[in-house]
């Protein structure tokens, strides 16, 4: 019987070279033997997630490696997480360089003016922002709407979701020190 730490480092090069397919089957294996490890469950089911979100499931799982030995819940984070990339994958068009609006196409979601006035009308970015993230995609087509995004994020204490979104886009922006502070926004009120 190979041992369960050879069957995770088999299984953890698999997914880093994005061979989902085979390192599922491993993390398989591994939950038939071991049906409470965490390393087990959160590899299979960011494999799962990589099949339809390939960079998504690759940074999620860069995340869990640094902070599954200092964080008891480091499993929940992930799943939380990814929860909410799957609910409220933003779009955002052309790297954010101001595409005109009739040339975003709207395909289940709302533009960022309409989620606003949805802010507007409940009064709580928080509770709008909840209602909206399992159901709809909400279209940022400009660097300045999705600044405002982000400091709402942070403003409403969704500081894992903000770091996640500016992770993400951060390399459109070319060393921006707009985007630098955010990060260090973030971090002071971590802090």
């Amino acid at each position: 019987m190979t041992s369960k730490n050879v069957l995770l480092k088999r299984a953890q090069e698999q997914f880093l070279n994005k061979d989902y397919v085979n390192a599922l089957r491993i993390y398989g294996l591994l939950l038939k033997d071991y049906p409470k490890s965490k390393d087990a469950k959160v590899g299979a089911y960011l494999c799962d997630m990589g099949l339809d979100l390939n960079d998504d499931a690759q940074a999620l799982f860069d995340y869990y490696l640094t902070i599954k030995n200092s964080m008891d819940n480091a499993d929940e984070i992930i799943s939380e997480l990814s929860d909410t990339i799957y609910a409220t994958r933003i779009i955002i068009q052309d790297k954010l360089n101001g595409v005109h609006e009739n040339q975003v196409e709207y395909q289940d979601g709302i533009s960022y003016d309409d989620f606003v006035t949805m802010i507007e009308d409940k009064g709580s970015f928080k509770e709008t922002f909840e209602n909206i993230m399992f159901s709809t995609k909400v279209i940022i087509t400009t660097k300045e709407e999705f600044m405002d995004f982000i400091h709402r994020l942070i403003d409403a204490d969704f500081h894992d979701i903000a770091l996640r979104y500016l992770d993400g886009i951060s390399d459109n922006f070319n060393g921006s020190q707009e985007i630098y502070a955010l990060y260090e926004l973030i971090e002071k009120v971590d802090g």
